[in-house]
């Protein structure tokens, strides 16, 4: 008897016409409790990293669409110390290979050259957006995140000065913006959606935040990273 093939996955924004916006929702997370203010305020974050409680990341990994060789990449998780603090996201230009469009981290591979994950991405967000790393104050790391494009990313959480001014690299960041912190880390801001395609079954979360008149669509690897980033922050 012949054996059917495993379903040949492809980037979901490689899909014909795919609009992330228009995939079925299939649940909001409502039932589950918010990060408290206090528990997002800096000295409260730096202390979690410090003491970390046992805690077990929701996503690690997305399907594998390529051929490509593994890769080791970090992107910095910023952030902004402001009186309700905000996180830094970037969106990436829409002729890039890889998550072209989409919002994003500001992170990349990591070199030869670079010393370690924060090293990675410190440079990749000074490169991509300007943010001088002497503002900038490392307090942890979060376990990796495999993209289905095989870069397995480490997300570095970091203070951001709220005086810093940025930078961006027109070639890779389209445009640079702040999500408050607490709206992030409420899961009634994160939405499930699947989709079937080619006899596979894709599953995701998103975090649309309106930002003025302005939809920030937040989805796929970087509201995967989020949504560990709660499940950290809550246990």
């Amino acid at each position: 008897m012949p054996i059917n093939p495993a379903p040949a996955y492809v980037p979901l924004s490689k899909l014909p016409n795919f609009d992330p916006r228009t995939v079925p929702v299939i649940g909001i997370d409502t039932h589950l409790p918010a990060v408290s203010a206090e528990a997002l305020a800096p000295a409260a974050l730096r202390e979690r990293f410090l003491a970390p409680p046992a805690w077990e990341p929701e996503v690690w990994a997305e399907p594998n669409f390529g051929q490509r060789k593994p890769a080791k990449a970090s992107v910095l998780v910023p952030v902004v110390m402001r009186e309700r603090p905000t996180v830094l996201l970037t969106e990436r230009t829409t002729h890039l290979s890889t998550h072209s469009g989409q919002v994003a981290f500001p992170g990349g591979k990591r070199d030869d050259t670079d010393t370690d994950d924060a090293h990675t991405a410190l440079r990749e967000a000074h490169e991509e957006i300007g943010l001088a790393a002497e503002l900038v104050e490392v307090i942890g790391q979060m376990p990796t995140y495999t993209t289905g494009s095989q870069f397995i990313i480490t997300p570095v959480v970091a203070l951001v000065d709220p005086g810093h001014r940025l930078a961006l690299n027109a070639f890779e960041v389209a445009d640079a913006f702040e999500v408050p912190l607490d709206f992030l880390m409420n899961p009634a801001h994160h939405r499930r959606h699947v989709i079937e395609w080619a006899g596979a079954r894709r599953e995701w979360f998103s975090m649309p935040y309106m930002d003025g008149t302005q939809e920030r669509f937040v989805w796929g690897a970087t509201a995967a990273m989020l949504r560990n980033f709660y499940r950290f922050l809550s246990a």
